[in-house]
């Protein structure tokens, strides 16, 4: 199965997608984890980093499901372009899949999170609040299962999902 994590920077995917890879001892795949690594990786000082994420993520996705292990994908996931493109994976795979998209519903909340994060991140680049805020978010043109990070702990946004793995 693939579980295809999507919402805003410091709405709490992270968080919960790491739950569920431990409790699922699942594969655990972050976009963010992935593109700091083709940064380093790259001669030029500042490199744009552009789609070479996502492309490494379907890739090593379709691989890990091959072998019939859970894959659970933390990514913004901000358009259907790419939200279409990891089902497709999974379609191609012959797996099912379950899209989640997790949102934090209080907005003083979801900016302490953001900023703390910056401040904690250990000189990884994150975007600021406004970066956050004025980002192209696409409303999703299938139906995530969406959990609210602000009304729910991360443990029982990552038990949520598990329980409608189980139902599936």
């Amino acid at each position: 199965m693939l579980i295809i994590l999507g919402g805003l920077p410091g709405s709490g995917k992270s968080t919960i997608a790491k739950l569920l890879a431990e409790k699922l001892a699942a594969v655990y795949l972050h976009i963010d984890t992935i593109e700091q690594a083709i940064s380093a990786s790259s001669l030029d000082k500042n490199p744009k980093i552009g789609p070479e994420g996502y492309f490494v993520a379907y890739d090593v996705a379709r691989e890990n499901l091959r072998l019939g292990l859970l894959v659970i994908i933390d990514s913004v996931n901000a358009i259907n372009l790419t939200r279409k493109a990891f089902r497709d994976v999974a379609v191609f795979a012959n797996v099912p899949f379950l899209e989640v998209e997790i949102y934090c519903s209080n907005q003083n909340e979801h900016r302490s999170r953001v900023e703390s994060r910056i401040a904690d991140n250990e000189g990884k680049k994150s975007p600021d609040w406004h970066q956050v805020i004025s980002r192209n978010y696409e409303p999703w043109e299938t139906t995530p299962l969406r959990l609210d990070s602000f009304q729910l702990s991360a443990l029982q946004c990552a038990n949520e999902i598990i329980s409608v793995i189980k139902a599936k």
